[in-house]
């Protein structure tokens, strides 16, 4: 699988256990209604343009979708999971430096992931981002990759490595199969 063209300025929800038709009415039913939107291998997906979307609105929903709030619906405990990737600039706001603290609206998180109403793990990518992370799920990946460690030795022989996340993307999209949004 190539690395997926996540357009400038995008956000796409995937969701796991969830049927397009349902995954796609339940964001138009919020006001939400997507770009573009997709399934394959499992996941459906949604994008959104950053121009018209508050990416903090939809990286919440993402989660709630995986929550209680949904349970009725999609049953006890929720079996759903989501990914939100941002392919938005970093959040530079003072917040936006640490993760346990929520970015602004316009900047959320790069990378998202959800279940049981939680975000588990969530990072920014590129250029030594993903050391401040919330979550170990993808932390064996990254260091075996030299992203994250005590010693990342590529940045230093290996001038723009992984600047644009772009390694980092990849080792998402193999850890959890997603498809191409285009």
């Amino acid at each position: 699988m190539s690395v997926p063209f996540i357009a400038p300025d995008t956000f796409v929800t995937y969701a796991r256990g969830l049927a397009l038709p349902t995954l796609s009415g339940i964001y138009t039913d919020l006001g939400l209604p997507a770009r573009t939107e997709g399934a394959s291998d499992g996941w459906a997906w949604l994008t959104h343009d950053a121009a018209t979307c508050k990416g903090g609105d939809l990286a919440t929903r993402a989660s709630y979708l995986t929550g209680f709030r949904y349970e009725d619906r999609f049953g006890r405990p929720n079996p759903l999971e989501t990914v939100f990737l941002a392919s938005t600039p970093a959040c530079e706001c003072p917040a936006g430096q640490h993760t346990m603290v929520p970015h602004c609206e316009a900047h959320p998180f790069h990378f998202i992931n959800s279940r049981r109403g939680h975000s588990v793990t969530y990072f920014n990518m590129g250029a030594r981002r993903e050391s401040r992370r919330h979550g170990d799920l993808l932390v064996r990946e990254l260091l075996a990759a030299g992203i994250v460690g005590r010693e990342t030795p590529r940045y230093e022989t290996e001038p723009g490595f992984n600047a644009d996340g772009a390694v980092t993307l990849r080792i998402v999209i193999d850890h959890f199969g997603l498809p191409a949004t285009a």
